[in-house]
């Protein structure tokens, strides 16, 4: 610890970092715990802030961003707090337009609906910087937590952000996203790799704010089976990690533990496992002691 009781980039130094070290695969006193949505609807001050204006607008907003942030660690005894931010900052930042409808979830009045729609896309390297105002956020919260636990950064992985901008909102089964794996292959990896692209200096820019550790959000793997997948989602998967982990290097900051999570993948543990990421999540669907003996007690 420094004098002033400050960390290396000049925030408070952390108290607890039990769930980093787990992250880490070093033995801890204790589980750690934090929830997948601490910070929602479950808690009374959170629909409070979130009234007071739109979804979009709120994660445009540092200050209402880190104080949703923090309201579940001033309930409970949380291992780690995750900044409030939503993946489909993204597309956004790419240029497409997003809205938050009440009922139904995220809109694209505009989806990708033929190949040369995606020349309407911006640069992805230049899409970064319509996310400063989730660094700004990450920041603000890093500071406030004051080093009572660390704080995960977060992003979609490609082919969920990918199955948005076409299907242009939620699906129960993903067909127009599909078609795209099937009829458009070489445009579907286009818009895979312009979404890693977007990705990996968006993650390496969280970290840089203060992030402490960061996790890839596959929710929709489960639409996928084992040869779309393997095809269309890993490949970018273990992209993102190898090139995060580089550019942190290459810019001479210290590694954050990764973690990979994606829904109802349980068909390809073994590869997520060996994707480059330090911790793989579970769902529900998942039995964590079977999990680890299919992975040899990875």
């Amino acid at each position: 610890m420094e004098a002033n009781g400050l960390g290396p980039q000049g925030f408070p130094e952390l108290k607890n970092d039990t769930f980093l070290r787990a992250a880490w695969g070093e033995d801890t006193d204790y589980t750690p715990v934090w929830c997948m949505r601490q910070a929602g609807r479950y808690l009374p001050e959170f629909r409070e802030t979130r009234a007071a204006q739109d979804f979009f607008s709120t994660c445009r907003s540092p200050e209402a961003c880190c104080e949703l942030t923090l309201q579940p660690l001033r309930r409970f005894p949380l291992d780690a707090a995750i900044i409030f931010s939503d993946i489909l900052v993204v597309p956004q930042a790419l240029g497409m337009e997003v809205t938050m409808v009440p009922g139904k979830g995220p809109s694209f009045p505009e989806p990708l609906r033929e190949e040369r729609d995606l020349e309407r896309l911006r640069d992805p390297a230049a899409a970064v910087s319509e996310l400063t105002y989730v660094f700004q956020a990450i920041t603000l919260t890093r500071q406030r937590l004051a080093g009572r636990v660390p704080l995960i950064g977060f992003a979609g992985a490609p082919w969920t952000l990918m199955t948005y901008m076409i299907e242009g909102g939620g699906s129960s089964t993903m067909a127009q996203a599909k078609r795209w794996l099937y009829q458009r292959p070489k445009a579907s990896h286009q818009l895979l790799r312009i979404l890693t692209d977007a990705l990996v200096p968006y993650l390496v820019g969280q970290v840089v704010a203060g992030a402490q550790a960061l996790q890839l959000f596959e929710s929709h793997a489960g639409h996928l089976g084992p040869q779309l997948f393997s095809k269309f989602a890993l490949p970018y998967i273990r992209d993102v990690a190898k090139r995060v982990k580089a550019m942190l290097q290459e810019a001479g900051l210290a590694p954050v533990p990764m973690i990979v999570f994606a829904k109802d993948g349980h068909f390809a543990l073994e590869e997520l496992a060996q994707a480059g990421y330090e911790v793989v999540g579970l769902d529900w669907t998942v039995a964590p002691q079977k999990a680890r003996r299919r992975l040899g007690g990875w």
